[in-house]
């Protein structure tokens, strides 16, 4: 077992999976993650997962695109070529409302999946980073780091007390498709 890296307990139910975690901290077993097949209702808060920056992220993608909008509205309407149309002048603010909101839409939502898929590692031609594949489909996997906690007999105990179908031992970080 030295070149275990993972021990992963395979859950067939997820709220057996939530008693798992809470056995393993009330034992101070750090747990490194948890693979579901779905969204589980409070399994952040579970885990002490840090509130996402994302919206950081859309606001600053959205004011880039303000910015970007309304400079080019100024800059082809009032600068570069300015035209009397009727008598009316050449930086018409409130018309410039519905292209800058457009084009603060557009690099907003383009910059948040261009976001999305770095953040995920989701770059073309690269392979799944899965650690159970069946937790793709059907099984809730709790992963936890066997060189943190040594005691393995221990894990595997409380692990299959709340509910385990099977416990592993990775010694690789994550499986291929292969």
């Amino acid at each position: 077992m030295s070149n275990t890296k993972y021990i992963l307990g395979s859950f067939a139910d997820p709220d057996e999976m939530m008693h798992g975690i809470d056995k393993l901290q009330a034992n101070n077993i750090s747990i490194y993650d948890c693979f579901t097949p779905m969204p589980i209702h409070g399994i952040e808060a579970k885990l002490g997962v840090k509130p996402s920056r994302l919206p950081i992220a859309a606001f600053l993608f959205g004011a880039t695109g303000t910015i970007l909008g309304f400079s080019l509205l100024f800059y082809t309407m009032a600068y570069d070529w300015p035209m009397n149309i009727g008598g009316k002048p050449s930086m018409p603010l409130p018309n410039f409302v519905p292209v800058t909101f457009e084009v603060t839409i557009l690099i907003c939502a383009l910059g948040m999946v261009a976001t999305f898929f770095y953040r995920n590692h989701l770059f073309p031609g690269r392979a799944p980073r899965v650690m159970d594949l069946r937790a793709t489909d059907d099984r809730f996997i709790i992963a936890v780091d066997a060189r943190e906690n040594t005691d393995h007999a221990l894990i595997d105990n409380l692990l299959k007390e709340a509910g385990a179908v099977e416990v592993k031992y990775n010694e690789r970080k994550y499986v291929s498709y292969e």
